[in-house]
């Protein structure tokens, strides 16, 4: 009897310990981080949208449609990490905090003065605009409230804001800041104005089609909606396209929640509070991908592809996948929810109808079959595709082709998890040839990118995350500079700073290099304008006379320098 009671009690304390785990990673202090901005939020963007390839996964705050307003720490900390990349978060800070989070600002215009100045040393050492750091905890402290850098537009993103992030220090996970008491008003209910409805196995129907199809609802005068009744059978799913809207925004967010019911029980629940960054490409799988590229609409499938390993479900009953008997009645009720506790309802009634299918899937069969849990590889007229294993998410047949110079590698509405690598044999050009030949790919609107070109003897390849075509071009252009605030030999006393334009039509801009009177000098480069500016308070020069130097390279090594002479008082 004793040894059952410790028994009991050993099962109890590790049952006990194990819900106490569970509570604590879902509970985060609520007024440990302040605001980023002293102004009121207001969001052009929310933790966990559907972005292209990837979830958002901060805040994107308005700054009023302006730069340069001060950001703060949002709690004691120190710097522990400085980056700054032409793309991306561009100038960016991450603020390591005692209680085991990091809080991430990016977009910034420019950094405070001693962050600004540890920095520019760093640069200037590297000779390098792009850069990272990672300082250690006593270099750069921070108290909360301190203003650590202006806001910008920094990272090659259209419009003025700061992106604002929290993050597990041990994990790198993102965690939604509203779950830390960041506030924002907001009282309007989220919007629902798509219905898809998806038959999952071979023989399920809705409505006797066998392919994605878009129902028909209406709206209640309490604000919900109420779609027509569908006859089904078999294995299906839904989705919607939603939004959220904010107060004093008119920019269409992302959900909190999304949450399918049947007959009153929940059934199946994506929730944004947590994201890893490892799994951002399975966001391909968690919207109608297909449709997203040949409409421009995002569905959200409430149900869970095989292949899809998100972590962002809080419920998912046979993986949203529902089972329709024949002549059996369902209701089910899909809910759209924010933060705020807002919520729009769909209701849609069910009816188990086993009819006959009059449109079914069809599929193309061609001589590549992709076998998609093993390394896939194929050549043609010269060119070969080779695909690691679990490049894609399902078998599929390969759309693969060479007419007359174009390579056609399937279509780019298939999701890809993983690159993949295109071959070409390059034997029949001359060496002067290709050297100024690169790899590019061809959009549908048949513009055409430089594809990072690798050169080997006589193959030429490139690893890509693209679908579609692709082709061999030449570039016998170098890139081209001009002078921006300026002219040859001009006095510019009073100038803070020296702008120079540079672009390239074709391979595009791979380096850049500028020095003055010899000296390396730091041009910060703005990759949505092609400008480069120097700051005049970088360095001092004795002389009146100086010397400019800028040497620009293209991605298939065409060269221009553009030499031109200043003066400045001293």
């Amino acid at each position: 009897m004793k040894k059952l009671i410790a028994i009991f009690i050993l099962c109890s304390n590790i049952l006990a310990y194990g819900q106490a785990t569970v509570t604590m990673q879902n509970t985060y202090p609520t007024n440990y981080f302040g605001s980023p901005l002293d102004i009121p939020l207001i969001l052009s963007g929310t933790f966990g949208e559907l972005r292209p390839n990837h979830f958002h996964a901060g805040l994107d705050i308005k700054t009023q449609q302006r730069e340069g307003l001060n950001v703060l720490a949002s709690a004691d900390g120190y710097i522990s990490r400085i980056r700054i990349a032409h793309w991306g978060y561009g100038k960016a800070l991450y603020i390591t905090h005692s209680n085991g989070y990091t809080t991430v600002y990016g977009h910034l215009q420019k950094f405070s003065d001693r962050i600004e100045a540890y920095i520019r040393k760093q640069q200037y050492k590297n000779e390098s605009f792009e850069i990272q750091a990672y300082p250690s905890a006593s270099e750069l402290p921070i108290k909360k409230g301190e203003i650590i850098a202006l806001s910008g537009s920094t990272g090659g993103f259209m419009g003025p804001h700061l992106h604002f992030e929290i993050r597990d220090s041990s994990t790198e996970k993102t965690i939604n800041p509203f779950l830390f008491g960041i506030q924002i008003n907001d009282s309007k209910r989220p919007t629902i104005n798509t219905l898809v409805g998806y038959s999952l196995s071979d023989d399920s129907q809705i409505n006797q089609v066998n392919i994605p199809l878009q129902l028909t609802f209406k709206k209640l005068n309490n604000g919900d909606l109420q779609a027509d009744k569908i006859n089904a059978f078999g294995k299906i799913g839904f989705g919607v396209n939603a939004y959220d809207q904010l107060d004093n925004a008119i920019n269409q967010n992302g959900l909190y929640s999304l949450e399918l019911s049947v007959n009153g029980e929940k059934f199946h629940e994506f929730k944004a509070s947590v994201l890893a960054f490892s799994e951002d490409k399975y966001i391909n799988l968690l919207v109608d991908y297909e449709r997203l590229d040949k409409m421009g609409q995002r569905i959200q499938k409430c149900f869970i592809e095989p292949s899809n390993k998100l972590n962002m479900y809080a419920a998912s009953v046979n993986n949203g996948y529902l089972s329709i008997e024949d002549k059996k009645s369902y209701n089910v009720e899909i809910i759209a929810k924010d933060f705020s506790g807002n919520t729009q309802k769909l209701t849609v009634p069910i009816v188990g109808k086993n009819d006959t299918i009059l449109v079914r899937k069809t599929e193309t069969v061609t001589p590549y079959k992709i076998n998609y849990t093993q390394f896939n590889q194929f050549s043609k007229n010269g060119v070969t595709v080779a695909f690691p294993k679990n490049t894609f998410y399902s078998d599929l047949w390969l759309d693969f082709d060479v007419v007359d110079s174009v390579v056609k590698v399937h279509s780019p509405n298939v999701p890809i998890h993983y690159n993949y690598t295109i071959t070409f044999d390059v034997s029949k050009y001359s060496e002067e040839e290709k050297k100024q030949m690169y790899i590019a790919s061809i959009n549908k609107k048949g513009n055409k990118s430089y594809e990072s070109t690798v050169k080997k003897d006589s193959i030429f390849y490139a690893s890509t995350k693209k679908l579609g075509k692709f082709t061999l071009l030449s570039d016998k252009d170098a890139p081209n500079i001009q002078l921006h605030n300026f002219k040859k030999d001009q006095w510019i006393t009073n100038h803070e700073t020296l702008k120079v334009k540079i672009f390239d039509y074709k391979s595009g801009i791979n380096s850049y290099r500028a020095e003055i009177n010899g000296q390396w000098i730091l041009m910060e480069y703005d990759v949505t304008t092609g400008v480069l500016t120097y700051d005049f308070k970088d360095l001092v020069f004795t002389d009146s006379k100086h010397e400019l130097k800028v040497t620009v390279t293209d991605n298939v090594g065409n060269t221009n320098t553009l030499n031109a002479t200043f003066f400045r008082k001293i």
